[in-house]
């Protein structure tokens, strides 16, 4: 039998989602296009032609999903303002009753002593901005930065924390390389003019706000670091590959952003698609602005090959690719490796120790199906939240200065590409009638935060099953 693992003191314990996957009311209160309405729209983009439409109409139904919050015991909820419900239109004109959509939504979780966490960025680019170049353009970072004090002056009285950006990889390399997310284009060369902009947009903002937060408000980021091993520990080639994704994957971001610089390699091997020449003077100076948290979100690591004949290339690189993954898997035919967490907070935490961070999505999907009582059993979620609960706690315990977990997500939600198909809540949504079903991992994790602790494990945990991925 397992001892209990008990976290630290003041660890918090949230639950996470994003605007455009649960809120729905996509075209009221004055909300216009975001690149994620008209991508849903082309045919054959999303599985089964599904829509953030609906979804699961947070926006009308925010009181009752507050509530479910609350009776969870969720210490924080991390959340996404929606870019085109607050600043509809290129003109920069601020919708008023999209603000207030957010304020109601942050007092009624203060009220449930729930903290907010505001991320103001997760994919929803308006369109009309799309329609000008996206963050191809330079001056969608500008934008941002104006959107972000919007954001700030109306709720930075009430929030402690603001983070810029979620996953900006997913947004330029996924949404401009491969075109499988929105605005759909390929074209290796737009993807690092579009990660540069980001990065710009990111240290804009962080300015931005800044100069409109109270004294002790945090400002941070969230990147979808990748936990990168070689296919072949002993191949030389396979380890060149594995050291180009990182660049590829993680310190095009964390490099710029807290230290000011891209690394001379990513440069000298990507000269083939791109110049940098968009790089301008005062850029980097910019991108750096000191932040406070750094927030991560992890699913499965990367396992990456020297590239030879007809091989599923690396997004944004012909210099590596990824290798068959080891299982047992999810629904999303993602691989299962809690250690790779681990080892993936304590490389950050030795490459840059000076910055907080926290798990801001880590979570499964499964085939979840309410039973004829109306339950919902998902014991191979709650052994993957296990098993990736006590990696962050290994990982504390090496001296990575982890401070919360956020499991993603609170509810099953629209999954962008793979539309409905794919279940990560711990809240089974019923999407014909919208409604809200705790599963058996809701009501675990309302015990693991309770507690701050992982209980003992007194029986044997069932082996998550093999599924088909639905990529």
């Amino acid at each position: 039998m397992n001892s209990e693992i008990v976290f630290p003191d003041g660890f918090v314990w949230g639950a996470a989602t994003s605007s455009y996957q649960i809120e729905g009311a996509a075209a009221e209160d004055g909300r216009t296009a975001s690149i994620w309405d008209t991508f849903c729209r082309m045919p054959g983009r999303v599985l089964n032609g599904d829509t953030g439409d609906v979804a699961c109409d947070h926006y009308h139904r925010m009181e009752e999903d507050l509530d479910l919050m609350a009776g969870l015991g969720l210490k924080s909820y991390r959340f996404s303002t929606a870019w085109p419900r607050i600043v509809p239109n290129s003109s920069g004109a601020v919708e008023q009753r999209g603000l207030d959509f957010y304020s109601r939504l942050v007092d009624g979780l203060l009220v449930r002593g729930i903290e907010p966490m505001v991320t103001l960025y997760h994919w929803d680019l308006p369109q009309s901005l799309q329609d000008v170049g996206g963050w191809a353009n330079r001056e969608t970072a500008n934008r941002f930065a104006e959107y972000a004090a919007v954001v700030g002056t109306a709720l930075g009285d009430r929030v402690s924390t603001f983070l810029t950006l979620n996953e900006p990889w997913c947004s330029a390399f996924l949404g401009y390389a491969t075109g499988v997310h929105a605005p759909g284009l390929t074209d290796r060369s737009m993807a690092f003019t579009a990660a540069h902009h980001l990065n710009l947009a990111h240290g804009q903002a962080v300015t931005a706000l800044r100069s409109v937060l109270p004294g002790g408000a945090q400002v941070g980021v969230t990147l979808n670091l990748s936990q990168v091993e070689p296919d072949d520990p002993d191949s030389p080639a396979d380890l060149a590959a594995s050291e180009h994704v990182v660049d590829i994957a993680n310190r095009i971001f964390t490099e710029p952003m807290l230290r000011g610089r891209y690394p001379d390699r990513l440069f000298e091997q990507t000269r083939h698609l791109t110049d940098w020449s968009f790089v301008a003077d005062g850029d980097l100076a910019a991108i750096a602005s000191p932040i406070d948290v750094l927030g991560i979100n992890y699913y499965q690591p990367a396992r990456i090959k020297a590239p030879h004949g007809d091989t599923n290339l690396w997004p944004g690189t012909d210099l590596a690719a990824s290798a068959e993954q080891v299982g047992p898997y999810t629904a999303m035919g993602w691989s299962i490796i809690p250690d790779g967490l681990t080892k993936l907070l304590v490389s950050v935490h030795q490459d840059y120790p000076e910055i907080p961070l926290m798990i801001t999505e880590n979570g499964c999907a499964f085939n979840d199906v309410a039973n004829v009582d109306g339950e919902v059993h998902d014991p191979n979620r709650v052994s993957f939240l296990r098993g990736h609960l006590a990696a962050v706690h290994t990982a504390i315990v090496a001296g990575a200065d982890v401070r919360g977990y956020y499991v993603w997500s609170l509810m099953d939600n629209f999954e962008w590409a793979v539309g409905y198909s794919a279940r990560f809540g711990i809240v089974h949504v019923d999407f014909g009638n919208q409604r809200r079903t705790l599963k058996d991992s809701a009501r675990w994790y309302r015990d693991v935060a309770a507690a701050n602790a992982l209980p003992e494990e007194s029986e044997p945990q069932p082996e998550p099953r093999v599924a088909a991925s639905l990529d």
